[in-house]
């Protein structure tokens, strides 16, 4: 079970990004109303090896500056806390990540916790080499995302930093 190997049709739609953002919407208040007890996890159920872990990240629009908030898979990397710009394979890279590069002092929500300090860095080649079989190990579906897209999906570092 799982996603096709070969990139579904549609998935450059315009829709695609909306319809993920309507998602995440309720993927974020289900997580805030419950302190992760709901929405902290990704793909539970049958023919998953084992659940995800999800953190809310906060980040401000580069132009607006507006505040917002996105559930995102997540890797453990030490104290550090590994995501990736995959947007299921989508041709651009998401709105955070971007938003990310503009103002990287920021914070994430993880299960049970308070909101954690966070600076975001981009994974240096060498760096995103050594992550991306960890992190397709921990989500098979990322391999896919990198085969459906002419991008390379960035791999986003978030080092602890005191707040």
């Amino acid at each position: 079970m799982g996603l096709p190997d070969e990139k579904p049709a549609g998935l450059d739609s315009p829709v695609v990004p909306k319809v993920l953002k309507r998602v995440a919407k309720v993927q974020v208040a289900a997580f805030r109303a419950t302190n992760g007890r709901v929405g902290s996890t990704w793909r539970i159920g049958a023919g998953w090896r084992k659940p995800v872990p999800t953190l809310l990240l906060d980040h401000v629009g580069r132009k607006s500056g507006t505040r917002f908030t996105t559930p995102l898979l997540y890797l453990e990397d030490g104290a550090d806390l590994v995501i990736v710009a995959s947007q299921g394979g989508l041709p651009k890279h998401p709105q955070w990540y971007r938003n990310l590069l503009a103002h990287p002092d920021t914070q994430v929500a993880l299960k049970g916790e308070r909101v954690r300090p966070v600076r975001a860095r981009v994974a240096d080649p060498e760096e995103r080499a050594a992550l991306w079989p960890r992190l397709v190990e921990l989500y098979a579906d990322f391999d896919r995302y990198q085969r459906w897209t002419d991008r390379e999906i960035p791999v986003v570092v978030l080092e602890p930093r005191r707040g």
